[in-house]
């Protein structure tokens, strides 16, 4: 039977099969445009879906990390808390190995440069033999003033039951020491008064009285320098003062201990500001700030009086206008700032306050600086850069990149691990660079810590950190090295440079346990003389001096109308004054570096093993 279709012999029927065709092919059409659209639509609603969920895993992602970060802070918390405060990191020796085999060459070959390097490590680090420990010497000093007081002999003890009375052949010497409070005494001044005896019309004439440090030279410049020490050494605020003195049988009302106070911190203005030029003659300041609260009231706002400095106006300037701003706002205090600047070549700190952190206070200060200046990452010190015409290099802190890494361990610990084996690599170089000089440290930082720096840039830049979130933990510290890298390399170039901002920092804790004491500063120019009164005090410490003793010489002299600045200078006075100096000090702070020092050496011939 044949298959052939059978067409229309006639036109209309022709017609009307391809009518019919036509139909069909318009149905087919529309179906296939339908099932275009819905192809279509799948599509979108597949996309969308997808861009859902790429938004979810990033929200997703940000969480994680928020969560990562909540943990780590709390970690912190607890560490600070319970802990050592130590961001000490051990690498993980068998971490990023890589096998070469265990081939008799490649093990004779490892244990040789293991021992070798042991014997590098301890022979160069180790800075002086242990030297053999002495018997502790248990005697009092003997600059101590004695008395004696003997015993009675028991009475059952006095007659002996055979021979009678029994005779003192001897004493047994006990030392015992005794603390009195400290003890106040009234110094009378007899000024003679002389008269003609033929004629009293020619008057009566006295010898010159003493210069006194406040009106009538009621209160002697020991009183001022106890006050001083007190407060800015042991950080006693006045109150507690106040009940010391009461102790001692005399009961000063606080307004006479902050006048005495006042008074001291007004004469030793012209020393502070030399001290300011001698930081500021460089080449190398470091420096920080903290917080300090400031009592808004009329009288903070400062006053253009001749006992405040012409370079301090300025500073005035904007001190009113925050005022005016927080009385307006009806505010009860502000937070100021205490700045404190470390010269890094000359034992010399210098505290700076203001009433905010508006970068014109290191601006002012450091105004005709030339060299580098170490600080944090704060905007207001590259705007100084900026602004200096090049004489201000700004080097940044090698501590302050790692710890933003070692806070993100968390996060991402792999990646973190590598970022501080490289700090650590760069702080055991420091270590061996001590002792050196600068010239020499300076050519062991190119040959040695140079090129591990390029290996972090080039990690940095690489693959490996490319799929790092910039909101996480982790990316947030990459993106602070990234930002602060050219100004962590600065201190390749120069000899004298450290490679952190560690020890301006510390400086803060002098502030800081301050100010949990005293807890506010009453005006402006309080401010102003809480800083010059620090300032004597912390660069004083710093050269293991009994402060007291330097600071009751110093008004004195200044009292005598001494303008010697240089010789009053701390790190010069000692050396006339060798007797102030807490030797003591001395000895522990070398003691902590050489235990520091081998403990590091050790640990590091033992990885290397």
């Amino acid at each position: 039977m044949s298959s052939a279709r059978a067409y229309p012999g006639d036109i209309e029927a022709c017609h009307k099969l391809l009518r019919d065709l036509n139909a069909t092919l318009v149905t087919k059409d529309a179906t296939i445009l339908d099932r275009d659209a819905l192809i279509a639509e799948r599509d979108r609603v597949i996309a969308a879906h997808a861009a859902l969920v790429e938004q979810q895993n990033r929200q997703l992602e940000e969480q994680k990390a928020e969560l990562a970060k909540a943990i780590a802070e709390r970690d912190l918390a607890l560490q600070r808390a319970f802990r050592k405060r130590s961001e000490r990191y051990l690498a993980d020796p068998k971490q990023f190995v890589l096998d070469f085999g265990n081939s008799p060459d490649v093990v004779d070959a490892a244990e040789g440069i293991a021992d070798a390097a042991e014997e590098q490590e301890i022979a160069g680090y180790t800075r002086r033999k242990k030297k053999d420990r002495k018997p502790r010497n248990e005697q009092l000093p003997a600059h101590l003033p004695r008395y004696e007081v003997t015993l009675d002999v028991p009475a059952d003890k006095k007659f002996c039951s055979e021979h009678g009375e029994r005779q003192i052949i001897g004493y047994d010497r006990l030392e015992t020491l005794e603390i009195i409070p400290i003890s106040l005494r009234v110094r009378v001044t007899l000024i003679p008064k002389v008269a003609c005896s033929k004629s009293p019309v020619c008057g009566v004439s006295e010898a010159a009285r003493p210069q006194g440090l406040v009106e009538g030279n009621r209160y002697d410049t020991s009183i001022a320098a106890e006050i001083a020490v007190a407060k800015y050494g042991y950080h006693q605020p006045i109150y507690r003062q106040q009940d010391l003195f009461a102790s001692c049988g005399w009961t000063p009302s606080r307004s006479t201990l902050l006048n005495i106070q006042k008074a001291a911190a007004n004469l030793v203005r012209p020393l502070v500001m030399h001290l300011r030029e001698v930081v500021r003659a460089g080449p190398i300041i470091g420096t920080d700030d903290t917080t300090v609260t400031l009592v808004v009231n009329e009288s903070a706002l400062p006053s253009d009086s001749t006992d405040t400095a012409a370079d301090l106006n300025p500073k005035n300037v904007r001190a009113r206008e925050v005022i005016a701003d927080a009385l307006a706002e009806h505010r009860g205090s502000i937070t100021a700032r205490m700045w404190t600047y470390r010269s890094l070549t000359q034992p010399i700190n210098v505290f700076d306050f203001t009433v905010s952190r508006h970068r014109d206070g290191p601006e002012l200060f450091l105004d005709g600086f030339t060299g580098s200046l170490m600080a944090d990452c704060y905007s207001g010190y590259e705007a100084v850069r900026t602004r200096s015409d090049g004489r201000i290099i700004r080097a940044a802190c090698a501590s302050h990149a790692r710890r933003k890494v070692f806070e993100a361990s968390n996060n991402d610990p792999v990646r973190a691990a590598v970022l501080l084996a490289m700090f650590g690599e760069l702080y055991d170089i420091e270590d061996r660079a001590k002792l050196m000089s600068a010239d020499e440290r300076r050519t062991l930082r190119q040959a040695d810590a140079k090129p591990v720096w390029e290996r972090m840039r080039a990690y940095l830049a690489s693959d490996a950190v490319a799929g790092v979130m910039p909101k996480e933990a982790f990316g947030k510290a990459i993106t602070y090295i990234r930002n602060q890298f050219e100004h962590l390399l600065v201190y390749l170039d120069d000899g004298l440079m450290p490679i952190d901002n560690n020890e301006t920092e510390q400086l803060m804790k002098q502030v800081a346990l301050g100010r949990k004491n005293w807890l506010f500063i009453g005006s402006v120019e309080a401010g102003y003389r809480a800083a010059d009164l620090m300032t004597l005090v912390s660069s004083a410490i710093r050269n293991d001096l009994d402060v007291f003793a330097y600071l009751k010489d110093v008004l004195d002299r200044l009292l005598a109308g001494d303008a010697d600045y240089a010789a009053m200078r701390p790190d010069v006075w000692k050396q006339s004054h060798p007797e102030a100096i807490r030797q003591y000090r001395v000895e522990e702070r070398l003691a902590r570096a050489d235990a520091k020092t081998t403990k590091r050496a050790k640990r590091r011939a033992a990885a290397r093993r």
